[in-house]
């Protein structure tokens, strides 16, 4: 993987961060078209929050996530933006 240094208004950085999180009691839920529609979903918010993912995998159990991330805007704010929207879209497909 090249290194891509990237900058804002005052600053140039690198930031990655390799982020894993796991359903509930760490059940296998993550496979079909949940899978599909999660990738899809992690895919977005990323390109809305200004970050830039690199790599990504789903389990049944966990995901693993390789994103960067300016580091003025935080991945904590990244990561309960992808969290929190997965979560909601996902319950509400599910109740459908």
């Amino acid at each position: 993987m090249a290194v891509t240094l990237r900058s804002n208004s005052n600053v140039v950085f690198h930031c990655a961060f390799h982020v894993v999180w796991c359903p509930k009691y760490r059940r296998r839920v993550l496979g079909g078209r949940i899978e599909e529609r999660l990738k899809d979903l992690i895919r977005e918010v990323p390109d809305e929050k200004g970050a830039w993912p690199v790599e990504m995998e789903v389990m049944p159990d966990h995901v693993h996530l390789l994103v960067e991330v300016d580091p003025q805007y935080g991945i904590h704010r990244l990561v309960k933006a992808i969290k929190g929207r997965s979560s909601r879209v996902l319950r509400k497909a599910a109740e459908c």
